[in-house]
Order: C-alpha cells, then structure tokens, then sequence
C-alpha cells in the first residue's frame, strides 16, 4: 500500500511533532479521548476522570494551544470539544490498532 503524504514545511513537521508529543501524555489522551463524544466542560472532564479542575485547565491550554481541542463558550460556561474530524479519526484508529493488536 503507498501512502501520499503532503510535502510538509519545516514549521509544520514541527507543530506535527508537537501534537504527538501532547498526546503521549496519558492524561491530556484521556481527556481527549473524553471530549470525542462530543463538548464538555472542565467541570464535567475533571469529574468523570478523577482529576482537579487545575489540572484539566492546564492541560486544556495546551491542547487548544496545539489545536487539537476547541473551545466554545456558552453563557457563562466553556466547553471544550476535538478540532476537527482529523483528530477524532487518528485517536479512533490507534485505539483500534492497538486493540487489534492485544488481540
């Protein structure tokens, strides 16, 4: 199987590279994994992964720094979802690679 991959500038293989580090992270994974069923809030990621609020506004910062969530405020709450349907694609399929593979 050939892969075409697009001719990337030396900026971007940078931010590439910045995304997966990001990533190897469990708990900034765990929290993106949370928000790809759709938007939540600090409140809501913090409670249902067992973390402070603190913690899951750092690493928010640094995931919508790096694109890979978004924010949307509504009234006076912000929730937090995937960028776009690339990112859900690349967790859904290392998640799937990975369970193909323990199996």
């Amino acid at each position: 199987m050939t892969v075409t991959v697009p001719p990337l500038t030396p900026t971007q293989l940078a931010l590439v590279a910045e995304a997966f580090k990001l990533l190897g992270d469990p708990t900034r994974l765990r929290i993106v994994m949370h928000c790809l069923n759709g938007p939540k809030s600090v409140g809501d990621i913090a409670g249902a992964l067992e973390l402070s609020q603190t913690l899951v506004s750092h690493h928010l910062r640094l995931l919508r720094t790096a694109r890979l969530l978004r924010a949307e405020r509504q009234s006076r709450h912000i929730f937090y979802h995937i960028s776009d349907h690339h990112i859900s694609h690349m967790i859904m399929d290392l998640a799937e690679h990975v369970i193909e593979e323990d199996s």
